[in-house]
């Protein structure tokens, strides 16, 4: 099940300047269940790639535990059969995660909820449960109201709308950040699927060499960019006291 995506990663956003980036990134898709064997890649080691369970969740308890236990706080206990978790892994040792995404899924194999993590450059870090309905055919369409501060140009009070193709050959996420006036930014990941093998691994190495830093420096650049247009920087508040914000499903528009 565990995979690397090639993925195109795009932010537009529209008011009150228009500001638009594009960027590739390697995403690890990673059964927690079973972590993937690879020589390039390590769990909780150093490795060329890793994933470091103390850079999800609380960063104290197991991941997968952790997971499961915000899974039963909101009524979705068989939600946790299989976890898989969408992510930036470290590189050599280094990186920063905007958002990962954890899949949870029932003993069937169904998709019964999706777990969006979000880490600010404060160091913070908070999460967006969202069910998915049994029902439910891809793309998924989802909502949540904004109660973490990510960008210090966007005011708190908004509302995300999360429309999301689940890995398969493919992965797609769009989000629209919106307010009374309508939609400020649009962000996509779109990504296509590779095998997690050492051959893969050495690619995106040599074709991302910079890697561990590149996203935690790309955000800096792009915003000074804004700055200067002269979009004004808002006060961070404190972070919410609960690290899990109930999301919601949306009902599809009828044909």
């Amino acid at each position: 099940m565990s995979a690397l995506y090639s993925t195109l990663v795009t932010h537009i956003r529209t008011r009150p300047r228009r500001h638009a980036f594009a960027y590739r990134l390697p995403y690890l898709l990673l059964d927690l269940n079973a972590p993937p064997y690879a020589v390039l890649f390590s769990f909780n080691r150093f490795n060329l790639f890793s994933l470091h369970e103390c850079d999800h969740g609380d960063g104290r308890t197991p991941l997968r535990l952790w997971v499961a236990e915000r899974l039963g706080e909101a009524g979705l206990s068989d939600a946790s059969a299989v976890i898989t978790l969408l992510t930036l892994p470290r590189f050599l040792g280094l990186g920063f995660n905007p958002i990962s995404l954890f899949f949870c899924h029932d003993a069937t194999g169904a998709l019964r909820a999706v777990l969006y993590e979000v880490n600010n450059t404060f160091g913070q870090r908070h999460c967006y449960l969202c069910p998915v309905a049994p029902e439910a055919r891809p793309p998924l369409r989802q909502s949540a109201g904004k109660s973490f501060y990510v960008s210090p140009f966007m005011d708190m009070g908004l509302r995300y709308r999360f429309t999301l193709t689940p890995p398969g050959e493919a992965v797609g996420l769009h989000i629209a950040v919106e307010d009374s006036q309508g939609t400020l930014l649009r962000a996509t990941l779109a990504g296509t699927r590779q095998p997690l093998t050492d051959a893969i691994l050495l690619r995106a190495a040599l074709l991302h060499p910079l890697l561990g830093v590149k996203v935690l420096v790309a955000i800096h650049w792009e915003a000074l960019k804004i700055w200067l247009k002269g979009v004004v920087v808002r006060q961070r508040p404190a972070p919410p006291a609960n690290m899990v914000t109930p999301g919601q499903e949306l009902t599809r528009n009828p044909l």
